[in-house]
């Protein structure tokens, strides 16, 4: 691969973005850039190697042999690269700068969103970033500072604790009789979309009314409890989220359903940022 010019790290980042999104538009918005920009700064770098790194497809853009070649590379250079960012944010003393969380969306609307309006009227220059995805961030490449999610962390350098248990609690319309456990041929639900048909919750509403009827299926908690309030069926909610919806009523049953618990992980070279650690002892003790 002969050079031409000495490329820039910031073409590097471009290339990655495409690598993993696929197309321009995709890479643009994960790097909050505009995709011309993207077009012109990918060309310069192909011009600086001089070497096409991607096939243009009319499915999008396919890593040539080159640039199948470069990619480790690239990751590498990013991982220093973020590595350096992440040693120098750990060693600053001041409580200001951003911190960028993410949490699913029911959390980050019910649970968390006013505890951070609490920690910002403590600290008005720490800027939060709440980012609600169902996507794993990860934090390695600093697409999060903070992660809040219901499984446990397993990575190597990611320091991790049991942030809270979350109760369940089965929900009904205002005004609907209380369901009976057992065949529940005559009721409705509102459950999970089939790609989180294995979720303890999923699984306790199939086994407690098996004869159930499923009216509606959602990704989003938020969206279940308002198909509920609207009187589309009952629907396994978090007690968080089931208590603060107007028009349902949870039902008290002698074995409610299994509950989740939430999990909290940011980067070992984190640890010492004090923001980071005045925002923790502050959602800790709140909770």
């Amino acid at each position: 691969m002969r050079i031409h010019m000495t490329p820039e790290w910031s073409d590097f980042r471009i290339f990655l973005a495409v690598a993993r999104e696929g197309t321009l538009g995709a890479g643009a918005r994960r790097l909050g850039l505009t995709q011309p920009t993207m077009g012109r700064r990918l060309k310069a770098l192909e011009a600086a190697l001089g070497t096409v790194l991607f096939q243009r497809t009319s499915d999008g853009f396919v890593l040539t042999d080159e640039g199948r070649l470069l990619l480790p590379h690239a990751e590498r250079m990013e991982e220093e690269a973020i590595a350096v960012e992440r040693g120098l944010a750990g060693s600053r003393n001041e409580l200001d700068g951003l911190i960028r969380i993410s949490s699913s969306d029911w959390f980050g609307v019910h649970v968390l969103s006013p505890l951070l309006a609490g920690f910002s009227r403590r600290h008005p220059k720490v800027v939060i970033e709440l980012l609600t995805d169902s996507r794993l961030l990860n934090l390695s490449r600093r697409e999060a500072d903070l992660v809040f999610r219901i499984r446990p962390f397993t990575e190597v350098d990611v320091i991790s604790r049991k942030f809270t248990h979350v109760e369940y609690g089965l929900y009904v319309p205002e005004g609907f009789p209380d369901p009976v456990i057992g065949d529940g041929a005559s009721l409705s639900v509102v459950t999970m979309d089939e790609a989180f048909g294995s979720m303890p919750d999923v699984a306790w509403l199939r086994e407690s009314f098996p004869g159930a009827f499923v009216a509606m299926r959602s990704n989003n908690r938020d969206v279940q409890a308002r198909l509920c309030a609207g009187g589309a069926g009952m629907a396994v909610l978090p007690v968080p989220l089931g208590n603060r919806t107007s028009g349902i009523r949870r039902v008290e049953l002698q074995a409610p359903p299994p509950g989740r618990d939430t999990w909290l992980g940011y980067h070992r070279d984190m640890r010492r940022l004090p923001r980071l650690r005045a925002l923790l002892d502050f959602l800790i003790a709140a909770i």
